[in-house]
């Protein structure tokens, strides 16, 4: 677990009954970066494990930096990793972390800064090495924007990313031999500030929720080429945040 207002990190056993048991880690961050209004201490936004169970990765706002720590399942221990983390832009703030599916390649995005950020990822040594910046704004914007959300499409060809701001979801291709984004839409997200959404499991929707305007969307995803075209009119939620899709059984 992430806790952004306090900037630390914990893990807890789970019980069988699917329950809360001991708490098995806890990391305190320390330290501020440059902005003296959003960075004044630590922020651990985000928190991801990799996909060999072995690794964990925080994306601390308030420090700049990607956090790496070695992750034991069997006793839930966090330990740091050597390195133990990546620096980001000063005054970036990072927010959200993401796995590709083939478990080479991570990518990272920033709130402040509206950018996202590929590393090259070594599940042998728990090390990151960037490849790549891209904004998540076109090149015309010249107004006030953050970035919040990202996903990677289940068969790993297309990524998708939130803009508050300019009120919108922006979508890449990725190219398959290396991992670099490139940018092919810009979407209105139909409402105002769009901090999160997610992909269904077919893999066919975006439902996105926008925050100050009280409403959802949705959008159809094109398989082929992963842009994304409105579907209907949105609906009222009061104060949405994260949707999530759950299976039935």
């Amino acid at each position: 677990m992430a806790n952004y207002q306090g900037g630390s990190v914990a893990a807890w056993r789970l019980n069988p009954d699917g329950s809360l048991g001991e708490r098995t880690a806890f990391v305190q961050h320390s330290g501020h970066s440059i902005n003296p209004q959003r960075q004044t201490h630590a922020y651990a936004h985000s928190i991801v494990v990799d996909l060999s169970n072995r690794f964990v990765l925080v994306a601390d706002l308030g420090l700049d930096k990607l956090f790496v720590y070695r992750f034991d399942p069997a006793n839930g221990s966090l330990t740091p990793n050597d390195p133990a983390y990546a620096s980001i832009t000063p005054g970036s703030g990072p927010r959200h972390v993401v796995f590709h599916p083939n478990g080479r390649w991570v990518y990272l995005i920033t709130e402040m800064g509206s950018t996202v950020h590929l590393f090259d990822w070594s599940g042998q040594r728990g090390t990151l090495t960037e490849e790549q910046s891209i904004s998540t704004l076109p090149r015309d914007f010249h107004g006030t924007s953050t970035a919040a959300e990202i996903k990677v499409s289940r068969d790993g060809r297309f990524f998708y990313a939130s803009n508050p701001g300019h009120d919108s979801i922006a979508v890449f291709s990725i190219d398959q031999r290396n991992g670099r984004i490139t940018s092919i839409q810009n979407v209105s997200s139909r409402g105002q500030m769009p901090r999160n959404f997610e992909i269904d499991p077919t893999g066919q929707w975006l439902l996105v929720t926008n925050h100050n305007s009280n409403s959802a969307a949705v959008f159809r995803i094109d398989r082929k080429t992963g842009r994304l075209a409105a579907v209907g009119q949105p609906v009222a939620v009061n104060y949405p945040f994260c949707p999530r899709f759950l299976e039935r059984r």
